[in-house]
């Protein structure tokens, strides 16, 4: 019989400069192959950015606001009910938010192309904290599919 699952969140360790686990998850997501001393140089280099193009904001406050608007309430995830699927909407739970946020905001700046990662970040992380880019229409076209299928709101069970 398998053991149950612990998460990994209780052991992850807030990163070196800001003390922040938040941004210590993020940093681990914009990783690839195991360069973490690459992935902390993009992001700080990105918050460096956004405290220069904001001079009266803290950069730490930018990127957790970015993250909060990019968050998503509610998803559609598909059901089958006899030989139909519907797009049922449900409520998602904070750690998927958390994830999603994250995801969309790495993938809309690794979609940019011509400019360094850093700046392509902290692009993003400007223009989520605004309600504007990529990643906040993101989660609005999420939130406009979910509305259109509330109608199928009593198959989620």
């Amino acid at each position: 019989m398998p053991r149950k699952y612990v998460s990994t969140s209780i052991l992850q360790k807030p990163e070196p400069k800001f003390g922040n686990p938040l941004l210590s998850k993020f940093i681990n997501c914009v990783m690839k192959q195991g360069k973490k001393s690459t992935a902390q140089r993009i992001v700080y280099d990105a918050l460096e950015t956004v405290g220069k193009r904001m001079p009266g904001e803290d950069p730490l406050k930018v990127f957790t606001q970015a993250l909060n608007n990019v968050k998503p309430m509610v998803e559609v995830r598909s059901k089958r009910v006899g030989g139909a699927t519907y797009q049922v909407p449900v409520d998602v739970s904070s750690k998927r938010q958390q994830s999603l946020a994250i995801r969309w905001l790495l993938e809309t700046s690794r979609k940019k192309k011509g400019k360094a990662m850093s700046e392509r970040l902290a692009e993003e992380f400007i223009l989520a904290s605004r309600r504007e880019g990529g990643a906040y229409l993101t989660r609005e076209n999420v939130h406009k599919m979910a509305e259109a299928n509330k109608a199928f709101a009593h198959y989620a069970w």
